[in-house]
């Protein structure tokens, strides 16, 4: 009985660091994204009007949380099976993109991202996503 519960305390923590090790490993292995330029005809835009933080909140539920994380980590479960990182929605970089940039590139999309502009056709509800985006920031 007590060489059961030391293999168990002993086992219990090892196993756990391999499951993390291998979750590290593949996010370790995955490409670093290109950069992604924005026209700047796009890039200038501003967010028209106030955003509803809660339709923005709830798009990211059903769109994005699964790839970008609850939190805009990269750590929803599917992030690890991409070949690119998701990247880190709560960064100085990510945060110092203009409203522009975002909406731009949640519209279009590029390689693993897909293109919301017809997932979301309401143009108020994608600019919600952006602003539910900004609440990320560290």
């Amino acid at each position: 009985m007590k060489t059961t519960k030391k293999i168990t305390t002993v086992l219990i923590p090892v196993i756990i660091s391999v499951f993390l090790l291998a979750g590290n490993l593949a996010t370790a292995q995955q490409l670093k994204p290109k950069p992604w330029p924005v026209p700047d005809k796009d890039k200038n835009i501003k967010t028209p009007g106030k955003a509803d933080l809660a339709v923005g909140k709830e798009l990211w539920a059903k769109h994005c949380k699964s790839c970008h994380g609850s939190k805009g980590l990269s750590d929803g479960p599917k992030a690890a099976s991409l070949k690119t990182f998701a990247g880190d929605f709560s960064t100085a970089s990510f945060q110092s993109a203009t409203d522009g940039e975002l909406f731009y590139r949640t519209n279009k999309g590029r390689d693993e991202m897909p293109a919301y502009e017809k997932k979301i056709p309401d143009a108020n509800d994608r600019w919600a996503l952006v602003a539910y985006m900004r609440t990320m920031k560290k």
